[in-house]
């Protein structure tokens, strides 16, 4: 019984796989490590040494890059595979699948952030590994939830990637403005400024990443909540 469940759930994965993997994944994965390998070797000849919070914003825009086709296109590819009637005509079928493919492609994301902090280690400077990938998982576990709202609220994965891709230059550009404010998403903790205690700096930190972590709670629950309108995406 348990043996049957767990090939049940193998195979479910397996495909779930195959369908993240598909299409154009591959190359913003290609993209991403491209990206992140251009930036490590510009940053290994440079003049200035490396430090942690350089490691930290080389690793954001891949992460970026990693989760921007599964999560945008995650219903559209159903859609476009004439698989969408069938997966909503199957009751509390959708809210599984899609979150199961949800969760697939953030351990993906994982793995590949842990891999690229490993080869930051090697090449360019020590850095606490798990910390490292705990803390660049914030954003990006924003930005996830907020695409996979998006898309669940337009009902088309190009419409949705425009007004992520518009949110996500928005707060890049006032990262630096914003640069040691807990409404910066992309907060670096390992940019400590100097002109702040140690105290409220980790304060900030804390409420920077309450609000991301209660955003992404909100905009999953929105989510689902909208994918109960079946007859507005089939």
């Amino acid at each position: 019984m348990i043996r049957n469940k767990l090939n049940i759930a193998i195979s479910m994965i397996n495909y779930n796989l195959k369908i993240i993997f598909g299409n154009k994944f591959i190359y913003f994965m290609i993209a991403a490590i491209t990206f992140f390998l251009i930036v490590t070797t510009i940053m290994l000849f440079a003049d200035f040494t490396p430090m942690q919070d350089y490691v930290f914003n080389s690793l954001i825009f891949p992460g970026l890059l990693i989760i921007f086709y599964p999560v945008l296109f995650n219903i559209q590819n159903d859609k476009d595979a004439r698989m969408l009637e069938i997966v909503f005509s199957i009751p509390n079928y959708r809210y599984s699948i899609y979150l199961l493919r949800f969760l697939i492609t953030l351990v993906l994301l994982a793995v590949v952030i842990l891999l690229m902090t490993l080869f930051s280690v090697f090449a360019l400077v020590q850095v606490p590994i798990f910390e490292m990938v705990y803390e660049v998982m914030y954003p990006l576990l924003f930005m996830a939830c907020l695409s996979f709202m998006f898309t669940t609220l337009i009902k088309n994965a190009s419409g949705a990637a425009v007004v992520i891709v518009i949110i996500g230059l928005f707060f890049w550009i006032m990262s630096e403005p914003l640069e040691h404010s807990k409404w910066n998403i992309f907060l670096n903790p390992f940019n400590m400024p100097s002109d702040m205690s140690y105290t409220i700096w980790i304060n900030v930190i804390f409420q920077n990443r309450l609000m991301l972590v209660v955003g992404s709670v909100i905009s999953i629950l929105w989510a689902l909540i909208n994918l109960q309108k079946r007859e507005k995406f089939v």
